[in-house]
C-alpha cells in the first residue's frame, strides 16, 4: 500500500520545495530593495540615522503583524546591499540561499572572496545555519586556499575535478577524542558520527562500509573506510593512521585500490581514489613519497580540535603575499 503512493508524496515534497525556494527568493528580493532604497536616501541625505528607527516603528504600527523589520533588521538589509551591490554577478546565488545564512555569511566573513566561497558552498552543499556556522569556524575557507592536494604529479594533471573535491586537511571535532586514541577509536567515532563527517567530506560522499573486506587470494584485508563518491563516479577508500605518514603507508593503499578496481570496480565507474589520513604528515616527504607514483592516492592530515582561525588567517595572507612578491 505504502510503496503505491509513494510518487505522490515525492510530487508534494517537490512542489513544496520549489514554493519554498520561491518564497525564499522574493524575501532575499524584498530586503535587497529595502536596503537599497535606505542606502539611496541615506546617500542623498535625505534620511539621517533616526529615520530609519521612526521608519521601524512606523512599520509595527502600521502593520503589526509584520515581523523582522526592526530598526536592526532594517539597517541589516542596508548593509546586506552595500556589501553585495558591486558584484552582480552573485545576484542570482544571494537568493538561493536563506536569509540566515546570508546575514552570517557577511557577519563573521571578512572579504569578498570568502564571502563568495561560502555562498556557493551553501549552495552546493544545503547548509543549514549550524553547518555554515560551523565550516566558518573550522576554517573551511582559509584550509581550502591555503591546501593543496597531494597527489602524484600525473594523476593530478589528469584529474582537475579533484582540485575541488577533497581537502589538504580535516577537521574531526565532533568526535570529541582526546589523546591517546588508537585508530579503532578514530574508526569507531567516525562511524557513530557519520552525518558530521559527511558534512566535512561533502555531500556528494555515499557511505558504503567500514571494515570492508578485500579477497585476494588466500588472505582477507579490511578497508578502513570505504565511499561512493557521485560526482566522481569511483570509490574511495579511507585509510586511517593515528600517527605521523610514513612512506610505507603508500603501499598499503595502494594495494587496496587495485584490489577495488579488479574486483569491485564497474566498467561505467572511474579508477579508484584512496585518501591516507594522518594525524600530521612532513611536506618534504610526502612529496618524495608521490613523486614518482602513478597511484591515485592523497595524503591529508586530520586534526581532532577545531584550529586557530587567526592562525589560518595568517598564514593565508603570507600565501597572498608571496604569490604578489613572486
Amino acid at each position: 500500500m505504502e510503496q503505491r503512493f509513494h510518487e505522490i508524496i515525492h510530487l508534494i515534497n517537490q512542489s513544496r520545495n520549489k514554493a519554498l525556494k520561491v518564497v525564499n527568493a522574493e524575501l532575499i528580493n524584498l530586503y535587497w530593495n529595502i536596503g537599497k532604497y535606505i542606502c539611496n536616501k541615506i546617500e542623498l541625505s535625505e534620511w539621517g540615522q533616526s529615520v530609519v528607527t521612526e521608519l521601524a516603528k512606523y512599520i509595527q504600527q502600521n502593520e503589526p503583524f509584520l515581523k523582522g523589520f526592526s530598526d536592526k533588521n532594517l539597517w541589516r538589509m542596508k548593509q546586506f546591499y552595500d556589501v553585495y551591490k558591486a558584484y552582480p554577478n552573485l545576484s542570482t546565488l544571494l537568493r538561493e540561499i536563506s536569509w540566515s545564512n546570508n546575514l552570517t555569511i557577511i557577519s563573521r566573513c571578512k572579504t569578498h572572496e570568502e564571502r563568495e566561497f561560502y555562498i556557493r558552498l551553501t549552495k552546493q552543499e544545503h547548509y543549514s545555519f549550524r553547518m555554515l556556522e560551523r565550516q566558518i569556524s573550522a576554517g573551511v575557507f582559509e584550509r581550502t586556499m591555503i591546501g593543496n592536494n597531494k597527489i602524484s604529479s600525473l594523476f593530478k594533471a589528469t584529474n582537475q575535478p579533484l582540485k575541488n573535491t577533497f581537502k589538504d586537511s580535516y577537521i574531526f571535532d565532533f568526535l570529541n577524542l582526546s589523546e591517546p586514541y588508537t585508530e579503532s577509536d578514530l574508526q569507531k567515532g567516525i562511524v557513530k558520527q557519520m552525518k558530521n563527517f559527511i558534512l566535512e567530506l561533502g555531500s556528494d560522499f555515499l557511505f558504503i562500509s567500514e571494515e570492508f573486506k578485500l579477497q585476494v587470494g588466500k588472505s582477507d584485508f579490511f578497508v578502513d573506510l570505504l565511499f561512493f563518491h557521485r560526482g566522481l563516479q569511483c570509490l574511495v577508500a579511507f585509510e586511517l593512521k593515528t600517527d605521523n605518514f610514513k612512506p610505507e603507508h603508500l603501499g598499503k593503499i595502494n594495494f587496496y585500490l587495485e584490489a577495488l578496481d579488479r574486483d569491485m570496480k564497474r566498467e561505467n565507474e572511474n579508477p579508484s581514489i584512496g585518501i591516507l589520513l594522518c594525524k600530521d604528515r612532513d611536506q618534504e616527504i610526502v612529496e618524495y613519497a608521490l613523486s614518482r607514483s602513478l597511484s591515485s592516492t592523497m595524503v591529508a592530515e586530520y586534526k581532532i580540535k577545531l584550529p586557530d582561525k587567526k592562525l589560518l588567517q595568517q598564514k593565508l595572507h603570507q600565501l597572498f603575499e608571496n604569490k604578489i612578491g613572486e
